[in-house]
């Protein structure tokens, strides 16, 4: 077994930590918060032959054996565990393999089809190990060099280079057998060497993976109700762990009010010294609305650490109680906070799009919560975003922080921030709820583009759609997704297929 570098997980080289000094004493554990460290995906690796060609040709067992090697060197990372299983080539080998991947808790089985092999001696392994499969169709080379071939001093010889470049021999066999058992698998086709499009293609994979793992690890947390009558975000829980993985944690704002009354003015003062750097805060910000909402976010993150929480879904309209009022419309800057530094927050209780910004935060896209809701027909432009938090990490420039004497269509006042995404590729995501299908991916790739920004305190960038504003449109609707989704930076259709494929749900991709 080859172990990589555990030293960092999938989702910390994004997430950072926040620098919030906090003390000891009261109810709450009140520590320095830092997204969960979370397990590596680990990677079982077998090659796949037939034992028979041993002994009638000579060297080609450890040719074989030697590109596993090279299998598992290309993709060694730092965030992966890399089990190598060796050669499997019989059923009895297969029961040793299939035990060795339930031992190492192998996530995933890439199977390097080495050379012509029988699909009755991958059947044990995939009955018993259950995790996702990968079938590797990867040749020595481009091809064959025929005339040293013609040259070499015996047919047997030659046999035995022959069979070295015979991956693509069994895949049909070995297709054939897993679909009419019903066990899906994916394949990849290339060259061991000099194929940056392969090798970029199983990196995808293994990304998706990764992500399926954090999330199976991650814990959401959900606080309030829904906004009454957005019957487009209302969702099924059990499905939501069923399909995710997610653990989910009810909050009571009660309690983050509790926790807002622990916070000390020294650890107040910090947070809107924290503020002050991060954000660009208007000059007609209060020093006593920064201080409200500084208390509040110090607050956020102490709950956070206390349930170990990974994302957050939230709305609470407060009335009747001054003191959860106060907490839930001082909110948006520790939610913005929290969203830049690996725990996105969705508001209105949007369980469904905290899953689809988590997905892109696993990727270091971002993940920043929006909707679209005007268009511009002259520069055939889509204008999105949406009041509450922004995703600083993805913004062009610093977030701007502005006070609004009404937040629109919710209670209360406060601060709010003002924001565009970065200019260049974005992808937009959505997690639909189907009566026919259950949950899948809605995807599309556009760009962010330079516009005015419209200053009322909201998120609003500016988008372009290879399929026009009225195309995008039109095409997003049919799918019927709830009006939120995430939007994070780069062209990540591809990464977010394979990441549903390994979820075992559809992806929609329209642009």
């Amino acid at each position: 077994m080859s172990i990589g570098d555990k030293s960092e997980s999938f989702d910390d080289q994004q997430a950072q930590a926040i620098d919030v000094v906090v003390s000891e004493g009261g109810e709450a554990p009140r520590k320095r918060m830092r997204s969960r460290e979370k397990d590596p995906l680990t990677v079982g690796i077998v090659a796949l032959g037939l034992q028979e060609y041993w002994s009638q040709f000579p060297g080609l067992r450890q040719k074989l054996i030697e590109q596993l090697e090279m299998v598992q060197h290309k993709i060694s990372a730092p965030s992966r565990v890399i089990v190598n299983l060796g050669l499997l080539d019989s059923q009895q080998v297969a029961l040793d393999i299939a035990r060795s991947c339930r031992k190492n808790d192998v996530d995933i089985l890439l199977v390097y089809v080495a050379t012509y092999a029988l699909s009755a001696t991958l059947l044990p392994v995939i009955r018993r190990v259950g995790v996702p499969i990968l079938l590797l169709n990867l040749q020595p080379a481009a091809a064959i060099d025929y005339a040293a071939f013609n040259r070499m001093p015996s047919r047997t010889a030659m046999t035995g280079e022959w069979l070295a470049y015979c991956s693509a021999c069994p895949l049909p066999e070995l297709a054939n057998t897993m679909n009419r058992l019903n066990v899906a698998f994916r394949q990849v086709t290339g060259t061991l060497q000099d194929d940056p499009e392969c090798w970029a293609e199983i990196d995808d994979w293994l990304i998706g993976a990764g992500v399926a793992k954090s999330l199976e690890q991650s814990r959401l947390g959900l606080m309030g109700h829904y906004y009454s009558g957005m019957l487009d975000v209302s969702t099924d829980l059990a499905q939501i762990s069923g399909v995710f993985g997610v653990q989910i944690e009810m909050l009571e704002v009660d309690e983050l009010s509790a926790l807002r009354r622990l916070v000390t003015s020294d650890e107040s003062t910090a947070k809107v010294a924290q503020f002050q750097s991060f954000f660009d805060v208007d000059s007609e910000c209060s020093l006593s609305e920064q201080e409200r909402a500084a208390r509040t976010a110090v607050a956020l993150e102490s709950l956070v650490d206390r349930h170990n929480l990974d994302l957050l879904a939230y709305y609470y309209k407060g009335t009747g109680v001054a003191e959860n009022e106060n907490t839930m419309s001082s909110i948006i800057l520790g939610m913005s906070f929290l969203t830049a530094n690996g725990v996105p927050a969705a508001g209105e209780y949007e369980v469904k799009n905290s899953v689809a910004m988590k997905i892109l935060d696993l990727l270091g896209a971002g993940g920043s919560f929006t909707e679209y809701y005007a268009m511009d027909f002259a520069a055939n432009l889509v204008l999105m975003g949406h009041d509450g938090p922004g995703h600083g990490q993805i913004a062009e420039g610093k977030i701007k922080v502005r006070p609004l004497s009404v937040y629109h269509g919710k209670v209360g006042t406060g601060l709010s921030v003002e924001m565009a995404v970065r200019h260049g590729p974005v992808t937009l995501l959505s997690v639909v709820e189907s009566r026919d299908h259950g949950f899948f991916l809605l995807v599309a790739e556009g760009e962010s583009v330079e516009g005015p920004i419209l200053q009322i305190g909201n998120t609003n960038s500016f988008y372009r759609f290879r399929c026009g504003a009225k195309g995008f449109c039109d095409a997003w609707n049919v799918h019927g997704p709830a009006h939120h989704c995430a939007v994070g930076t780069g062209h990540l259709a591809r990464k977010l297929e394979r990441i549903a494929n390994l979820l075992q749900i559809r992806c929609v991709i329209i642009c």
